[in-house]
């Protein structure tokens, strides 16, 4: 069994629309915490006037009954507010007479998909790409992401997300534990744990703005409760770190994606990046801002707080003392918090374009100007979150199966008492 999804719809169109497989029968919806993802999304300061038009909800088409899952597919749709204003240029129908204003788009933006898009597909109009390529499009993760969190929520999976760096602004220290991520009000603009560097960036944001420029940055998705031994080894497209990887990397604008402390363990020892296995007494550890702290107070990996735990009745454990490797080991979670960051660019639309070249005529042009944010970055980690709960649905699914809630529940309950015996 597995959990995936497809989303359908262009930036200005009708709505957006999207199928969604593989949750169990009987799971209760929660459609209020699915529009406050939706919201979350569209908050962040530095966003632009698309905001303001959108109010993004959710209306399910099938799939859901009396507010619980029926086990089949669930269509749901994202309505467009701002299509009333764009109903000629996105007719599915061809017209008789053309708009006033076709608001075709001949001079590509460098760093979109504008002109690599247009080429493949032989469009003239590059609208016909950058209407699909836009953001716009993550609103539909986000809500497809939301169902998964729900799914995870019954097995005590949380997820959360934070801003580290904006622009040439990082938060002192970089690393923050799940306390201090989980403490940041889901209503802040910038979804930064640290006062003195969101003062900064919402300077740098404003300095941005009167430039015409824009910002990127980097965000970090934390998930804590993680069963120990999703994902696999066996072969290259099981590896946990491959699919979450290759979820953030489809999110537009990211360019790379760290996991644990990545990124600073290729320049040291290894004496200095693995993390050591003890079997003890878990105990709290006190957190070294040099480096990650094992996962909620040293708790056992993979069964913390879980009934097999407590059951077993035994004081000692497998336990970590720091999770640089960010949860995941050989392509198998360990039960320590999953840690992934993405490293977001600038978004490709500047009020201050860049140089560009007109498709047909072929003569320097500006760069198309499109309605645009100066930054997305907090934005970006609440898809993150999406995304990062997508690629765990699937792997809860796999491991665990059943068409029921409840018999997936009875298949983890099974599997940690196996964990506490090992």
């Amino acid at each position: 069994m597995f959990f995936k999804f497809t989303t359908s719809g262009e930036s200005h169109g009708k709505a957006l629309v999207s199928i969604v497989e593989g949750l169990p029968a009987g799971l209760p919806i929660d459609v209020e915490a699915i529009n406050h993802d939706l919201w979350r999304r569209q908050q962040g300061y530095g966003r632009g006037g698309r905001m303001k038009i959108e109010s993004d909800t959710i209306e399910f088409l099938s799939g859901v009954r009396h507010g619980k899952t029926l086990g089949s597919p669930i269509a749901l749709k994202i309505e467009n507010r701002d299509f009333v204003h764009w109903q000629e240029v996105m007719s599915d129908t061809e017209l008789e007479v053309q708009p006033k204003n076709p608001r075709l788009v001949k001079r590509p933006r460098p760093g979109h998909a504008d002109l690599a898009g247009g080429q493949k597909f032989q469009a003239r109009d590059l609208r016909d790409i950058l209407e699909r390529a836009s953001a716009r499009e993550t609103a539909s993760r986000v809500a497809c992401g939301a169902l998964a969190k729900q799914l995870l929520n019954v097995f005590g999976v949380e997820i959360r997300s934070h801003v580290v760096r904006l622009g040439r602004i990082s938060v002192t220290p970089e690393h923050r534990s799940w306390e201090e991520i989980a403490a940041i009000s889901t209503d802040t603009q910038l979804a930064c744990a640290d006062p003195s560097a969101k003062k900064e960036m919402i300077a740098h944001i404003d300095e941005a703005k009167e430039n015409g420029d824009t910002l990127g940055g980097i965000f970090e998705v934390v998930a804590k409760n993680v069963v120990v031994g999703l994902g696999s080894h066996t072969s290259w497209y099981e590896k946990l770190d491959g699919r979450i990887a290759q979820a953030f990397m489809s999110i537009q604008a990211v360019k790379a994606v760290e996991i644990g402390t990545g990124v600073a363990n290729a320049g040291l020892p290894g004496s200095e990046v693995h993390d050591e296995i003890f079997w003890s007494k878990p105990e709290p550890v006190e957190a070294d801002q040099s480096e990650p702290p094992a996962s909620a107070g040293g708790q056992p990996v993979g069964t913390a707080n879980s009934p097999a735990a407590n059951a077993a009745g035994s004081d000692k454990r497998f336990v970590r003392k720091t999770n640089r490797a960010g949860g995941l080991e050989g392509g198998i979670t360990n039960g320590e918090e999953l840690r992934v960051r993405g490293y977001l660019k600038p978004i490709s639309t500047l009020k201050k374009p860049l140089h560009s070249v007109d498709i047909d005529t072929k003569q320097d042009s500006p760069a198309a100007f499109e309605r645009s944010d100066v930054t997305a970055v907090p934005a970006a980690g609440v898809i993150g979150e999406a995304m990062l709960a997508i690629v765990l649905a699937n792997s809860f699914r796999e491991k665990l199966g059943g068409d029921s809630i409840d018999e997936m529940s009875r298949n983890l309950d099974s599997y940690q008492n196996s964990l506490a015996s090992y």
